[in-house]
């Protein structure tokens, strides 16, 4: 029987669950979500990939994701720093990180995600950033009477003891910084505050 979540709730990273999953590759065996917080998005992806490692930082979170994954043998869950921590390189897939990179150094990561891919494997990174130029201020401007709708709507909440940090990025240094070290990759703004980077690591 499919594991149902017994505290589905909704938040702005939530919304981009449906993208990313639609990202996964037909047939993908082995996936990585960087900042996986309480396992949400791991538990969806155990639905469509044989085995889904979870990886974040918080013991507050992965304690609360192995709870959850109780009965799911394809999902595991790894408590520890990300850019340190003991995983395979060219392990994965697909690797997948919602609103995390700006918790890291920014290249570091981007790095270590594209160490981790395999060759044709697919990385989607859902970032938050600040605004800093004037077409930045506009479009957040323009937007944020939606946002705040939307999230008063659909009751907009999520997990108790989730970290925060303030983006020092802003959207233009992380589309240029991620165009140089992922050469190819879409890179997409999105109205509820987030931008996302997809990319395709090329076969040898």
């Amino acid at each position: 029987m499919r594991h149902v979540d017994p505290r589905p709730y909704w938040n702005t990273n939530v919304a981009r669950h449906p993208g990313i999953l639609r990202a996964v590759p037909e047939g993908c065996g082995e996936a990585l979500d960087v900042g996986c917080g309480d396992g949400l998005l791991a538990r969806k992806l155990a639905g469509r990939v044989k085995r889904v490692v979870g990886i974040d930082k918080s013991p507050e979170m992965i304690a609360c994701a192995r709870e959850l994954a109780v009965g799911l043998a394809e999902l595991a869950f790894v408590e520890g720093d990300f850019l340190t921590a003991d995983l395979p390189d060219e392990g994965y897939d697909f690797i997948c990180s919602v609103t995390t990179i700006h918790h890291m150094d920014f290249e570091a990561a981007l790095i270590r995600m594209r160490e981790l891919l395999r060759p044709g494997g697919t990385l989607v990174v859902v970032g938050l950033a600040r605004e800093a130029s004037l077409a930045e201020w506009a479009a957040m401007i323009a937007t944020a009477p939606v946002v705040r709708v939307t999230k008063v709507l659909r009751r907009a909440r999520g997990p108790e003891g989730m970290p925060v940090a303030v983006p020092y990025m802003s959207y233009g240094q992380a589309r240029t910084a991620a165009r140089r070290l992922l050469p190819g990759m879409r890179y997409r703004r999105h109205v509820l505050r987030r931008y996302s980077l997809t990319w395709v690591k090329p076969d040898r």
